[in-house]
């Protein structure tokens, strides 16, 4: 097996804020895995800096790896020796097991939701778009730009957020509304206050992460116990193992592959969420269209969606899943096994690391 890894830089059509920065630029780093018979294999990786993960420490990840301990034909071994390497690099090892998923189905003549069993319903699958803290006025022409999709999610926790809300149900008023507090709420009597107000409005769904992740559980009991609106887990909601705190806090878990480890870790987290009766969403990064048709051969184990990463791009360089409408489907993907993605424009110069690696290039 060979291993070659390059990133790609995603310019965002809107400045994007969320309570813990902004940016209009966004790095992801890509992998490919190549068999000894030709058989190509790509995953990508979106590192998140709040888990101190940066292309870098992707690459540095990938540089360590022994490329011939990877085998499309064994993804649960490939992935037991990934995980043995290192703890965490949980977006390495995302991209890694995405791969190594895209080429198991292309050698079984599936799409990966046939080979894990799930299918895929086309016509079904709604995701939310989701706008970025702004100005009032700029979060008006960013909903005006989204009215083809039918739910929002929308990014507070932060001063002015009553104003930014205001601003959203100026132009939609009557779309369902998700909101992500992104731990932007300190204290459990301030995110009380903060649900309360938002209770006020029928047609918000739920809230997502309304506190820190490292809040004390009876703080988050309490306002489980009080909150007017379900919550759902998502920085407090890495992989299956955090079930029981997940079920106790929250109504609800938002897994995303990156934050999870890939298909294989977000089946599980997913699985173990809706066996324990919490509601199920999949999430995502900014991304290109390789993250996103993976979440999206999981959509059948969510209630809900949020899968617009590659869509807040203005030069996604993969053609998958699209979101027409808001509606997800794989019907007009030219692939149609693996990951079912093309490549639509010509990648930048790769970096090989066939075996063992020790710097990056």
């Amino acid at each position: 097996m060979k291993l070659t890894f390059w990133r790609e830089q995603l310019q965002l059509a809107n400045t994007w804020t969320i309570a813990r920065g902004s940016t209009n630029l966004f790095q992801v780093a890509m992998v490919e895995l190549r068999g000894p018979d030709g058989l190509v294999g790509i995953g990508e990786a979106s590192p998140i800096s709040r888990y101190h993960e940066s292309p870098a420490t992707v690459e540095k990840f990938f540089q360590s790896v022994d490329a011939t301990r990877l085998s499309f034909d064994d993804v649960p071994g490939s992935m037991a020796y990934l995980n043995a390497l290192a703890p965490g690099n949980m977006s390495a090892k995302c991209a890694l097991n995405i791969a190594l998923l895209d080429g198991a189905g292309k050698r079984a003549n599936k799409a990966i939701y046939d080979l894990l069993g799930l299918k895929f319903r086309e016509n079904h699958h709604v995701t939310s778009f989701s706008i970025g803290i702004d100005t009032p006025e700029v979060i008006r022409k960013k909903v005006q730009q989204a009215e083809e999709f039918p739910v929002l999610k929308l990014k507070v926790g932060v001063p002015g957020e009553r104003e930014i809300m205001a601003a959203l149900r100026e132009v939609a008023p009557k779309k369902p509304i998700r909101v992500d507090a992104n731990e932007g709420w300190k204290t459990k009597e301030e995110a009380l206050e903060r649900l309360e107000w938002l209770a006020q409005d029928p047609l918000i769904q739920f809230v997502e992460q309304r506190m820190p992740q490292a809040t004390p559980v009876k703080d988050l009991k309490w306002l489980k116990e009080r909150s007017p609106l379900p919550l759902l887990a998502d920085e407090s909601y890495h992989t299956a193992t955090d079930l029981k705190h997940c079920a106790e806090c929250f109504h609800g878990v938002n897994v995303k592959l990156v934050k999870t480890g890939g298909v294989s870790a977000g089946f599980a987290a997913l699985k173990a969420a809706r066996d324990a009766g919490l509601k199920t969403m999949i999430g995502c990064m900014i991304e290109t269209s390789v993250l996103i048709s993976a979440a999206a051969h999981l959509a059948e184990l969510c209630d809900f969606l949020d899968v617009d990463g590659n869509i807040l791009t203005t030069n996604d360089p993969y053609a998958g899943v699209t979101s027409k409408g808001g509606i997800l489907s794989f019907q007009n993907a030219v692939a149609k096994t693996g990951l079912r993605v093309t490549r639509i424009a010509a990648p930048p110069t790769e970096t090989s690391a066939p075996s063992l690696a020790t710097e990056n290039v």
